[in-house]
């Protein structure tokens, strides 16, 4: 099988669950350290799929890489290869298929629940789940695609278009990446204090074991979907 290529674009919000999921699944990946300086691949013929991880750039500003990245998720999708993002990776989707991102109504940062808008889509899912969130922006849902999920803070929190899955939360944290957030991105935090969809550091890692426990459950069955839709793998 030919490698998913995986685009990292901060160092501190790499694969987490999601690349351990993909290890028992035993598919190949190759990452890309878009951070780093490496390379994005000008085609898509050596890859079976792409996934786009998070960061705290906007889709909307003047990176040579953010071109780059948009015009290999445009070749994937003609493709019909599997392609998957979080958050920042689910806007560059959405921007790639000509939807728009934007400023949201409220910055949504910590433990929130989301509802599945689509439950057809992968019928497993509970009606409700907590994921993490930690975005200020959002997308619209391109032309063709289908809503997946909302949040009480954001409408916009997931769509599909057929083997394309993209969704504004984060289901790949881990125990050690969420303090890691919380420190990076403590400004952030500081400047938004009082609003109500903006937990705090302390709110975010109370309870962690539970909600991580409870969301990689969650994370297992969308993945697992995911893959599937894409033949990536078949039990």
């Amino acid at each position: 099988m030919k490698p998913l290529y995986i685009f990292r674009h901060i160092d501190i919000e790499d694969p987490g669950i999601l690349g351990d999921y993909l290890v028992q699944q035993q598919i190949p990946c190759q990452l890309v350290k878009v951070d780093a300086g490496e390379s994005i691949p000008e085609d898509t013929r050596e890859m079976s799929g792409l996934i786009l991880l998070g960061g705290p750039m906007s889709v909307n500003e003047p990176h040579a890489w953010i071109e780059q990245e948009l015009n290999i998720i445009r070749e994937a999708a003609d493709r019909g290869l599997p392609i998957l993002g979080h958050c920042l990776g689910a806007q560059l989707i959405s921007k790639g298929m000509g939807g728009r991102i934007g400023a949201n109504a409220t910055k949504e940062i910590g433990w929130f629940e989301v509802e599945c808008t689509a439950p057809s889509w992968c019928p497993e899912l509970p009606h409700r789940f907590t994921a993490f969130h930690w975005h200020g922006e959002t997308f619209t849902i391109p032309a063709g695609a289908v809503s997946c999920f909302k949040s009480d803070y954001c409408s916009n929190q997931g769509f599909a278009c057929g083997n394309t899955l993209a969704l504004q939360f984060h289901l790949e944290v881990t125990a050690a990446m969420i303090p890691q957030w919380c420190q990076r991105y403590h400004a952030e935090l500081t400047s938004s204090s009082g609003i109500v969809s903006v937990q705090t550091a302390e709110q975010m890692m109370a309870d962690l074991g539970r909600h991580l426990d409870a969301m990689q459950q969650n994370a297992r069955l969308i993945y697992g979907h995911w893959l599937r839709q894409g033949g990536l793998i078949t039990d």
